[in-house]
């Protein structure tokens, strides 16, 4: 492809705010993942592209480096850069991602710990679509889009949040296609190329997937942050934090909320699993969002209702909620009603449904913590008080190569250095305890296999981050 070809492909690609070489790989990453810049294609020399779009060659470099590490380009000394085909990147996620392959080709004889959600519907769901059927059926000078959300489910969830000492009023709340969803659309409302988010380390995966998609770049603190810094965005689970478990203390949750404030950061709650705490353990402190109204939540169903009923949220000010839904509008026109009206019939009656679902959730981790410690006595397994994934540490070698022979063996777990955007965890791995007891023990047999197999490389692999759940 000649240089100013390519240039007119690109348009306005240096018009946005950030660093030319990541509004490059940007645009770019755009024309490759929509077959615009079709597989083989060979793209135009550093210095030839550099001139045509009149930018030093540095420029165009570090942006093909960036295409190169994602697999979308392949450069060899001597033969130029060349856009991947096809074929390369499943290979590239069957080694590095788990969780990635089993969403997109699951396989019979493995069993999927890499990704935390319940893998069956409770009953519950099928009786509230039922429960909808008049109503659907009475519908009439309504054409279904709403961008917000249906305004019964928006009233629904602000009321559960006043319940817990979060005023909220339905003005505040957008209801979203599940979590991912909400992430993504707060990560091109609020992020620019280049911009700095403060992430944990380790964090959710499917986090820095998003904000990386917006060529935001991460930036990591510990576990529950600590002090917000000068940032364009921080993104916290407060509560059974993923994928550690952890739930960050009153005191603490006080203290980051006002160094956000201060610091003029807007700050990203996500509350997906705040509804998973065991039976008998003490509730979590209020949400950060008790403490400052700005504070933006993110709530979700598919965790403790099913990962099929794409029904989730944002809880934020009014004037983020209006931007939010213009940007749905333009994505999507409007949610799914009757997948909408049928959450609410579940709200109603959640917190039973939560008892049943949490003591199940307690009895398999239960059940996987104590086949995991007798089967392997030297790793380090620790418990949690709810969520719905184990941490751990393995004594040698490291969580990539690892995940590699446990998929051999027919397990598939979430390598750690993935979920770190800092490039550490690499000796950890998240396991989901989502999973009936026959194939929980099943697994932690496979599992105490493969570590009777497994040969550390001589150089620890920190592997690709990964998609997950």
């Amino acid at each position: 492809m000649e240089p100013i070809e390519l240039a007119d492909r690109l348009g306005r690609w240096s018009a946005d705010r950030g660093p030319l070489y990541l509004l490059l790989a940007g645009r770019l990453r755009t024309l490759i993942d929509d077959g615009e810049l079709r597989s083989g294609m060979r793209l135009p020399p550093d210095r030839r592209l550099a001139k045509a779009l009149a930018v030093g060659r540095s420029t165009v470099v570090a942006a093909y480096d960036l295409l190169s590490m994602e697999g979308r380009v392949v450069r060899r000394q001597g033969s130029g850069t060349e856009v991947a085909g096809p074929a390369a990147l499943p290979a590239r996620e069957t080694t590095h991602s788990p969780a990635f392959l089993q969403l997109l080709e699951p396989e019979a004889d493995v069993i999927a710990l890499a990704c935390a959600a319940p893998a069956t519907p409770p009953p519950e769901v099928a009786e509230a679509y039922q429960r909808i059927l008049p109503e659907l059926a009475a519908v009439d000078g309504d054409i279904g889009y709403r961008p917000i959300g249906h305004p019964l489910l928006r009233t629904m969830i602000a009321d559960r949040y006043l319940a817990r000492g979060v005023p909220t009023d339905p003005e505040q709340i957008l209801v979203t296609g599940g979590g991912q969803q909400a992430l993504s659309l707060l990560a091109h409302a609020l992020l620019r190329p280049g911009d700095r988010v403060l992430v944990e380390a380790p964090t959710y995966p499917g986090a820095l997937e998003a904000f990386r998609a917006v060529a935001a770049v991460p930036r990591t603190g510990p576990v529950g942050l600590g002090a917000v810094t000068t940032a364009a965005l921080a993104y916290v689970v407060a509560t059974y934090q993923n994928p550690t478990g952890a739930v960050l203390p009153a005191l603490a949750r006080r203290t980051l909320v006002e160094s956000a404030r201060t610091a003029g950061v807007p700050l990203i709650d996500d509350e997906v699993l705040t509804e998973l705490g065991f039976p008998g353990t003490d509730p979590p402190p209020p949400p950060l969002a008790a403490h400052d109204e700005s504070v933006i939540s993110i709530g979700s169903l598919s965790k403790i209702v099913w990962g099929g009923l794409r029904v989730g949220w944002v809880r934020a000010p009014s004037p983020v909620i209006a931007r939010l839904a213009r940007l749905r509008a333009v994505h999507d026109l409007g949610g799914n009603i009757p997948a909408q009206l049928a959450a609410a019939w579940l709200l109603r009656d959640l917190d039973a449904l939560r008892e049943r679902i949490t003591q199940q959730r307690k009895e398999s981790h239960d059940i996987l913590v104590t086949e995991l410690t007798e089967r392997l006595p030297e790793w380090e397994v620790p418990t949690v008080s709810g969520g719905q994934t184990l941490w751990i540490r393995l004594p040698r070698g490291d969580g990539t190569s690892f995940a590699q022979r446990a998929l051999r063996h027919g397990v598939a777990i979430l390598p750690g250095a993935g979920l770190d955007a800092s490039g550490g965890s690499i000796d950890h791995f998240r396991i989901s305890f989502v999973a009936d007891p026959d194939n929980l023990r099943e697994a932690a047999r496979r599992l105490a296999e493969a570590w009777r197999t497994y040969e550390p490389p001589d150089h620890p692999s920190a592997g690709s981050p990964p998609l997950a759940v």
